[in-house]
């Protein structure tokens, strides 16, 4: 493993201000050859996934990037005197859960699936920057149309969209949890 190439990566991903992409490092570092790319990545996985680091390196929003162990959450709070991350409301969670599996999708489309207006719930989202505007429907009043951002891909430690959980999926762990509270 050649340790000069871990370091270079590990800066690189310390100073980049969003999920350092592997196209990204291409194009800083020119012609290393992608096994070698990976190989380092995956070193530096390991490395800082074991004990005595008090961050990791974790694939998210498409890319690479540090945060803190789960473990030292209430020191960073303490240091840094925030909340923890900001609480979605169940709507929220929900409104998002549409967006994500059902987009592009306009506000009456959420509201339909839903049953219940999601005006409240879609302004909150777009503060939080987890979803966004991606245009206009080509339908009666042209309603704006939403997608889930690259926020909502790191928010949740997802890699990409097809990292969600498949419907099949979903109905395995309810059925499971089903059967543990009976």
């Amino acid at each position: 493993m050649n340790n000069q190439l871990k370091a270079i990566l590990e800066v690189l991903i310390f100073l980049s201000q969003e999920p350092l992409t592997l196209d990204k490092i291409k194009e800083v570092l020119g012609e290393v050859p992608e096994e070698d790319l990976q190989a380092a990545l995956q070193a530096l996985e390991v490395d800082f996934s074991q004990e005595g680091h008090g961050i990791q390196i974790v694939q998210a929003g498409g890319g690479y990037l540090f945060t803190t162990k789960p473990e030292h959450d209430q020191w960073v709070r303490r240091l840094l005197q925030i909340e923890k991350k900001t609480r979605l409301s169940i709507a929220g969670l929900e409104t998002l859960s549409v967006i994500a599996y059902h987009q592009p999708v306009t506000q009456a489309e959420v509201s339909a699936i839903r049953g219940v207006d999601s005006t409240y719930s879609i302004k909150s989202l777009l503060q939080k920057k987890l979803i966004k505007i991606v245009g206009r429907k080509k339908a009666p009043g042209n309603p704006l149309v939403y997608r889930t951002s690259e926020k909502f891909l790191e928010y949740f430690g997802l890699n990409s969209l097809d990292d969600l959980p498949k419907e099949e999926e979903i109905a395995k762990i309810l059925e499971e949890e089903k059967q543990t509270i009976s």
